[in-house]
């Protein structure tokens, strides 16, 4: 068994947990953000959201969906959906005892890639922007789990 002081003398392992930490705070960044445009520009997915801005009829006009909303709320998503296969899959392969460098340069790339992809999807960046950034994430992600699958599982 592994002794909890050894995990966290692990360089790959500190690293994939700095890394993580940047990347979930990003996330977390993006719900803040999406909260901040719907309150900004007054619209809301649910009828007791609108309560704050009026009643009624008179609240239903808050009720409907704006463009830059949208595209606050589609980018957290994509986040949802890459990030928690990067954590689960990068905590693997960080305990699987890689080389150091190799899986530094396996968070930094991911990390950069959605910070990328996050601005190419807010500013809006035209295509291949976002698409190359997400192919790069997405990479990084599968060459962990390749590289895990390849090393140190029992298949």
């Amino acid at each position: 068994m592994v002794d909890l002081t050894q995990v966290m003398d692990d360089e790959v392992f500190m690293a994939f947990a700095s890394y993580a930490t940047i990347i979930l705070s990003k996330m977390m960044l993006m719900s803040t953000a999406t909260a901040f445009y719907r309150l900004r520009r007054k619209v809301f997915a649910n009828p007791e959201d609108c309560v704050t801005f009026g009643k009624g009829e008179n609240a239903k006009k808050y009720l409907r969906t704006d463009d830059r909303v949208e595209r606050v709320r589609r980018a957290h998503l994509n986040d949802l959906e890459n990030i928690i296969p990067f954590l689960g899959i990068g905590l693997l392969y960080s305990l699987s005892g890689p080389d150091p460098s190799t899986a530094i340069l396996h968070f930094r790339l991911f990390v950069g890639a959605r910070i990328y992809h996050t601005i190419a999807y807010l500013t809006p960046l035209p295509q291949p922007n976002r698409a190359l950034s997400f192919f790069v994430g997405y990479g990084v992600t599968l060459s962990m789990a390749y590289r895990l699958l390849k090393s140190k599982l029992y298949l």
